[in-house]
């Protein structure tokens, strides 16, 4: 009876991860949360906003601020390419980890698992593609806390603007109530707030502390709720009723992202059978007839047809993941 070699179990293997890791972050469908091009377009106004004003941008100077914190060395690695970006994802997702450290971590675990399958098969296309995979854990770890805090914020705004209408109903100014937020609720509602609060009593504007958060919490509903407060402090109104609104809005549309997510089930739920049948069928074939998918991988024409079909099926999870991921 042939037997399949190593190497090839190994790269099947490898094929079955990746299509299932790409599967489980292209088919999901956030119910807060927004795009990362929504994120970038946020990003452009605000520094439309901050050009517009003469001011410098307040990321840039919390920035300087903390390098002048960090030993001569430190700082050389901080100020690598990427690095800012890298530090901003990480303050986003509440860590308190430096950037170069998370990438040094990435670089040894990846050194170490690539030099260990080296080491063991011999084959450097199949110790490469692994060593790069888990040089981006950490980067992944924090990017998906991140955006489960992005969520988690979102959840809790509607509350929050809620106890921030009965404050202004009870007399108290604005600054205040982000004060009152953050002491009566939990989560990342009350720690932003909470430095909103701190840099109005800091000595910053109301405009450059809204800005802020928005800086820290990149998302469409933060920026509705900075741009209501912001009109509000140039024109005047009563900001607790359009605050009472924007809640309102908030949850429904909240309530349609729910809707978006149940109507698209069964989209995803095919996208995870399409995907993992030709797996399924494999490891069936494998254990019914033995000596029947060994000549598929011992042939060369065999090993090419495999890799067609790898390619061809990540082609498919990108065009499932167009076709049913709606952003709301």
């Amino acid at each position: 009876m042939s037997q399949i070699p190593s190497e090839f179990i190994l790269a099947f293997l490898g094929m079955v991860f990746t299509a299932m890791f790409l599967l489980s972050q292209g088919l999901v469908i956030p119910v807060f949360g927004e795009a990362s091009k929504v994120r970038k377009r946020i990003r452009g106004r605000l520094n439309l906003l901050e050009r517009a004003s003469n001011l410098p941008n307040m990321q840039s100077i919390l920035r300087q601020k903390y390098l002048r914190r960090l030993s001569p060395l430190e700082a050389r690695l901080e100020q690598l390419p990427v690095m800012e970006s890298l530090a901003q994802m990480i303050e986003q997702s509440g860590h308190e980890y430096r950037a170069y450290r998370v990438l040094l971590l990435g670089v040894v675990l990846g050194s170490a698992v690539g030099l260990l399958l080296w080491v063991l098969l011999q084959i450097w296309w199949v110790a490469l593609p692994v060593a790069m995979a888990v040089f981006w854990l950490p980067v992944l770890k924090i990017s998906r806390d991140r955006s489960k805090r992005f969520a988690e914020f979102e959840e809790g705004l509607p509350d929050a603007l809620d106890a921030v209408c009965r404050a202004l109903r009870a007399g108290h100014p604005f600054n205040e109530t982000l004060q009152l937020v953050a002491d009566e609720h939990k989560g990342p509602v009350a720690h932003e707030f909470g430095l909103t609060f701190s840099d109005i009593n800091y000595g910053n504007d109301v405009r450059r502390a809204m800005l802020g958060l928005l800086e820290r919490m990149p998302s469409m509903t933060v920026m509705m709720l900075v741009t209501t407060v912001l009109i509000h402090r140039e024109t005047g109104g009563n900001l607790t009723e359009v605050l009472e609104r924007l809640s309102s809005l908030i949850r429904g549309r909240f309530r349609f992202q729910r809707k978006v997510r149940t109507l698209s089930a069964e989209g995803r739920m095919s996208g995870w059978i399409l995907v993992s049948m030709p797996f399924v069928l494999a490891a069936a074939i494998v254990f019914s007839s033995p000596t029947y998918l060994p000549l598929l991988f011992q042939e060369p024409l065999g090993q090419k047809l495999v890799i067609g079909a790898f390619i061809a099926m990540l082609i498919g999870i990108f065009w499932i993941r167009k076709i049913i991921r709606i952003q709301v």
